[in-house]
């Protein structure tokens, strides 16, 4: 199993963080020691003072797949879900300065939360609305009418470098308002209405 995320596919959250907007979808991976599932808890790191969360939607592949065209991708995703990409900003931070990948502070242990799946049927890939809460308090809110890169267009470009396999999954990218976490907080996640993620940070 892959987890393959995106950088930078919210406009606002590009800025929020000086960084300019790209022009083809960022790629970057997670192992799979990464997931974090269950609603089982965050460990804070040890070798971090600075980790935020960024709740992204998540598509999981259903079907296999190499240079899938656009019109066709909407057949290789059946389930939703909503996740958190757990960063570790300062090391990010340095490994950037440095010039260096930056794979230690995106793609360690349980730095990618996963919450329960639902059938995409019944869903408007272009307009699905989600939102996270830290401690009860509303701290992110997107909707994937503004996506810079559509769902089926990142399949594509995806499958392009890429096979997909069944059960891979895609992280599709944050919008503003991450923001960092502490020991004792909880995270919850809710596509629409769905309460589909809880995290306590320990």
């Amino acid at each position: 199993m892959k987890i393959i995320c995106i950088g930078r596919n919210y406009a606002d959250h590009a800025k929020e963080l000086n960084n300019p907007v790209p022009k083809n979808p960022m790629i970057f991976m997670k192992p799979d020691t990464a997931i974090l599932r269950k609603r089982r808890p965050f460990y804070y790191p040890e070798f971090s003072k600075n980790i935020h969360y960024e709740a992204e939607v998540v598509l999981k592949i259903c079907k296999n797949g190499k240079h899938v065209e656009e019109k066709f991708a909407h057949k290789y995703y059946n389930e939703i879900s909503l996740g958190l990409d757990m960063t570790a900003r300062d090391v990010q931070s340095e490994q950037k300065a440095k010039g260096h990948p930056w794979e230690i502070a995106k793609a360690f242990d349980s730095s990618a939360v996963i919450g329960e799946f639902l059938p995409m049927e019944g869903y408007d890939a272009k307009n699905i609305g989600f939102h996270l809460t830290k401690n009860g308090e509303t701290v992110q809110t997107g909707n994937t009418n503004d996506l810079i890169f559509s769902f089926d267009y990142l399949i594509a470009y995806i499958s392009k470098y890429f096979k997909l396999h069944i059960g891979d999954l895609i992280y599709t990218g944050t919008p503003a308002g991450v923001g960092p976490v502490a020991i004792g907080d909880r995270l919850e996640g809710f596509l629409g209405d769905q309460h589909l993620l809880s995290c306590e940070i320990r």
